[in-house]
């Protein structure tokens, strides 16, 4: 089952095997076409960009960040291997990214210190463009302790020859994990091309690693690039990254700038790389050196496609001897085995607006020319001639059941025009962030904080609205609620049936108004009279009940 990834406006990559002294096979499949009203004669006119509103078009790799399908099953079991595994359930199978079969991750059964000798290794089964690669320790429900720190990477485009992949600054060792749940995600720079890709864990002391995974995600051959000799100091212009074979002054096998997704600067001498040479963002030829008026480049596909345009990113630094190419012509294969079309496609490169020394993309019209092998040549239009970047806008050939494999039904039509239709990934495939994981728990942390606030306030609001409530409630009783009865002073306690005595009791002042009250002399009971003795008052009968008490206790 064949792989897809997509870049740039969402179009889609498919690359192809790379032989003899052969090219790039870099195409994109697209659903909607954006191309000149041209007839197809001998000679077409190509259309020549200025503004930087068409660099879109050419390859972007930090765009081409979808999964290949070890998260989601696409990539088979039987496709991902390892040199060893700790047990059944560490087997290879289980170091996909995000998942937790088994025990949660791909364990080695040796150690990764001091040699790193253990790998995962994933077979895509084609070329695939790799722009990123991303992975996870063992996690397994909080139970996994095992992670790698950093990592090698190695990969092979036919499982026989295994390269080291290095960034610009030839640094091989990948960083790697912190814990074992967040994903950390590296882009490659530069890019690679490959079939089968090995991650070899490493480790500063002996220690256990557990390893998840996931592949993010076209060859070309050309003359070696020259040297230009500029005010004293040289430039570079050859493909220093480059990473196929050299014979005899050319390049084949391998990839390197022309599909690296890096626009060169107007002025060549300039980068966007640190640390790295003038010249280093293009590949360039010198017509003297070259001994030929033209650069011939090779370029191989997987299977047959439908060729709609190319876009080629060149240099025009004319003050310097430096032009974009002034003619075009391309030859197309549709088979290994078939013989090349002819006659040539001729495409004439206007050159009204050289007098702009700024680099430009140039669109190339190829008429949905059918062909899985192209040969074109890039003719001098100056001493020499820079390019950094070439890509494809193209279709799989779907051959008519009543027709024979080829067909040009392109030679006597035009091309229709419309606009290039962006295309959404499949439903359900994963796609990897620019967000770092660092990222995402600096978030929670400070939603985490907000919520906190929120919630202190909030009891703090519902507190301070209890106690006015509560506070209400107080104020509001009346002296009368607060008044205790007792007793009239009519009514007589009798003690052993001997002796009686009149009540006594205690009145209680709640408020301000009940002294007031009696200050003023008014009677809060009209029956009764008020002594007050040392702790408190008693409430005497009137004088003729003590009158007739005493006589009744004389007689």
């Amino acid at each position: 089952m064949p792989f897809h990834h997509r870049y740039a406006c969402g179009h889609r990559l498919v690359f192809g095997q790379v032989t003899g002294s052969a090219a790039v096979a870099m195409t994109t499949a697209v659903q909607g076409w954006w191309m000149l009203r041209v007839a197809l004669v001998s000679v077409a006119l190509v259309s020549v960009a200025s503004s930087s509103g068409d660099d879109v078009r050419h390859f972007n790799p930090a765009l081409c960040r979808y999964a290949l399908g070890m998260e989601d099953g696409t990539i088979p079991d039987s496709d991902i291997t390892a040199s060893s595994s700790w047990s059944d359930s560490t087997e290879a199978k289980h170091g996909r990214l995000s998942k937790g079969e088994g025990d949660g991750a791909w364990c080695p059964a040796g150690v990764v210190y001091p040699n790193a000798t253990e790998y995962l290794q994933v077979d895509l089964h084609q070329l695939h463009f790799l722009a990123l690669v991303g992975t996870q320790g063992r996690h397994a429900d909080g139970h996994g302790q095992e992670f790698a720190r950093s990592y090698r990477l190695r990969y092979s485009r036919d499982g026989i020859k295994w390269i080291t992949w290095r960034d610009r600054s030839s640094q091989e060792v990948v960083s790697g994990n912190e814990n074992t749940y967040d994903v950390v995600l590296k882009d490659l720079g530069p890019p690679i091309v490959a079939r089968m890709v090995r991650f070899y864990p490493l480790a500063d002391r002996v220690m256990s690693v557990c390893l998840r995974v996931e592949l993010y995600g076209c060859a070309y051959t050309a003359p070696v690039g020259h040297v230009m000799q500029l005010s004293g100091m040289p430039v570079y212009l050859n493909d220093s990254t480059y990473d196929g074979g050299i014979e005899q002054g050319m390049q084949f096998g391998g990839l390197g700038q022309l599909c690296d997704g890096v626009l060169g600067e107007d002025d060549f001498c300039e980068t966007k790389e640190l640390r790295v040479w003038p010249g280093y963002d293009y590949l360039g030829w010198s017509r003297d050196t070259l001994g030929r008026g033209g650069v011939d480049i090779e370029f191989h596909f997987e299977k047959p496609r439908v060729f709609h345009t190319m876009q080629v990113h060149s240099n025009n630094r004319h003050t310097q001897g430096v032009r974009i190419f002034n003619r075009l012509e391309c030859l197309f294969k549709p088979t290994l085995l078939q013989k090349w079309s002819s006659p040539p496609l001729v495409l004439a490169v206007p050159l009204e607006d050289l007098k702009d020394p700024s680099s430009r993309p140039i669109s190339l019209p190829l008429g949905a020319q059918t062909a899985q092998i192209l040969r074109c040549t890039f003719f001098f239009a100056d001493r020499w001639l820079l390019i950094s970047e070439i890509s494809f806008f193209s279709e799989p050939y779907e051959p008519s059941p009543n027709t024979g494999f080829w067909t040009n039904g392109t030679a006597n039509g035009s091309l229709a025009g419309s606009n290039f239709a962006d295309i959404t990934p499949r439903a359900g495939l994963p796609v990897a962030k620019d967000d770092s994981s660092n990222t995402a728990i600096l978030i929670g942390c400070l939603v985490g904080i907000i919520l906190l606030l929120l919630a202190v306030i909030a009891v703090i609001l519902w507190r301070q609205y209890w106690k006015k409530i509560l506070g209400k409630a107080q104020g509001s009783l009346s002296s009368d609620e607060m008044r205790v009865h007792l007793s009239v002073p009519a009514d007589h306690v009798v003690i052993n049936n001997t002796h009686s005595y009149s009540s006594r009791y205690q009145r209680i002042h709640t408020f301000p108004d009940d002294r007031e009250r009696e200050g003023e002399g008014e009677p809060l009971w009209e029956d009764a009279q008020w002594i007050e003795g040392p702790q408190w008052t008693h409430c005497s009968p009137p004088r003729e009940e003590q009158g007739e008490g005493m006589k009744r206790k004389a007689g």
